[in-house]
């Protein structure tokens, strides 16, 4: 089932234009068990070391599946306690070689015109007693900042009326106090307040996105941020699954999703044109 199901996702409709050997199709379950194991991620040049094929079809296939987790991810509300936190890529300023030619890298005015905002809603799982399990639902979205209105307007969108948000010391979460019990931690002096908050659950997301983005992918471009983001949160959400399981949801996932125009021809140029920004 799982090959014949396989082989539906990558040569059907979905697979338009993205063909593998039988040999590969074959050996494509063994293989992609490595693929559910890296909790990070995986590259694609390792995933075409490990198909044996070309770099180019690994670079497409990962999109692709990527493509389909966030296009079928479950996007109602959250509920109970919720994490949320921001944290920000493609940043970086190289600083000048001579002292006397920098510049504040601090200040607005000095800001890369293509920074964003990765920021995370994660919904913590319902325990008796103390009993703690982490989070089992996870929401990513790309702004271009860490500002009181998207953050407002995306916690009225996804947030259900009743529930504890627990956020940083950041100004953009003042605006929650007036729409939900909002409690907060400052992290410029502790990790977790005197009452016991922390917004570790948005932390933990983060962890595993970083090492994705310096161990495996290396650099996140903005035109598919919000696909790379939603695929650590996947992996965050199924990391207590058996791969079997993980492997038929993709499986499934990949399945329902029709042919996306953003991945007929890519390496001959058709490429997305705009990036996924939630506000």
């Amino acid at each position: 089932m799982a090959l014949q199901g396989l082989q539906t996702y990558v040569l059907g409709d979905f697979r338009h234009d993205l063909r593998l050997s039988q040999a590969a199709i074959k050996g494509v379950p063994g293989r992609y068990c490595h693929l559910f194991q890296c909790g990070k991620g995986i590259s694609a040049l390792q995933l075409a070391r490990d198909l044996g094929v070309q770099y180019k079809t690994a670079f497409v296939l990962s999109h692709k599946i990527r493509e389909s987790l966030i296009e079928h991810r479950d996007n109602a509300a959250l509920a109970g306690e919720i994490h949320m936190d921001g944290a920000y890529v493609n940043g970086y300023i190289r600083p000048k070689n001579k002292k006397e030619d920098r510049i504040d890298r601090r200040l607005a005015e000095h800001q890369r015109p293509d920074k964003r905002c990765v920021f995370v809603m994660r919904q913590r799982i319902e325990t008796a007693g103390n009993e703690i399990k982490g989070a089992d639902k996870t929401l990513t979205f790309i702004i271009k900042s860490e500002n009181q209105a998207d953050v407002s307007k995306l916690a009225t969108d996804f947030v259900k009326k009743g529930s504890m948000i627990c956020a940083d010391e950041s100004n953009a979460y003042d605006v929650l106090h007036a729409k939900f019990d909002t409690r907060r931690v400052n992290h410029a002096l502790e990790y977790r307040s005197d009452a016991g908050i922390t917004n570790n659950l948005a932390e933990s997301y983060f962890s595993r996105f970083r090492r994705m983005q310096y161990g495996q992918t290396h650099k996140f471009g903005n035109i598919y941020l919000a696909n790379y983001a939603n695929e650590a949160a996947y992996r965050e959400d199924t990391r207590r699954q058996p791969n079997g399981e993980i492997f038929m949801d993709i499986v499934k996932k990949c399945a329902q999703t029709r042919t996306h125009h953003d991945w007929c021809g890519y390496w001959q140029g058709n490429k997305r044109q705009a990036e996924r920004l939630a506000a």
